[in-house]
């Protein structure tokens, strides 16, 4: 398996993990102020203990992201995406988005009396 030149890869799982950092408090909050309910959302948080893994794991695929995204395009091969200033654009916005994905699933445990 090639790694991705353009921290693709590492973006991608680092917005998995921190969807699924965030999946164990943020999830039935959502649904119950949707108003959706029901007994079966207590089992929405069965992965509270994997939290913290989810969050590391999203931690470590922000910091390889954004060595390969951050880098100079004097360091990409001509005609790679991250040489193209809209693909450097594209996946700069994408990051600061999953950096805060993974701000929220850090802060909200401490936000979250505030809501109830």
């Amino acid at each position: 398996m090639s790694t991705s030149p353009n921290g693709r890869t590492a973006l991608v799982a680092g917005g998995l993990a921190a969807i699924l950092a965030s999946s164990c408090c943020l999830g039935p909050l959502v649904l119950v102020m949707l108003g959706v309910s029901g007994a079966w959302i207590g089992n929405l948080t069965r992965l509270e203990p994997y939290r913290p893994v989810f969050l590391g794991a999203a931690l470590v695929a922000l910091f390889f992201a954004s060595g390969r995204i951050f880098r100079p395009t004097q360091t990409c091969n001509k005609g790679a995406v991250c040489a193209s200033p809209g693909g450097r654009t594209a996946y700069r916005f994408l990051f600061w988005v999953v950096a805060a994905l993974v701000l929220v699933a850090l802060a909200f445990p401490y936000v979250l009396p505030f809501f109830y």
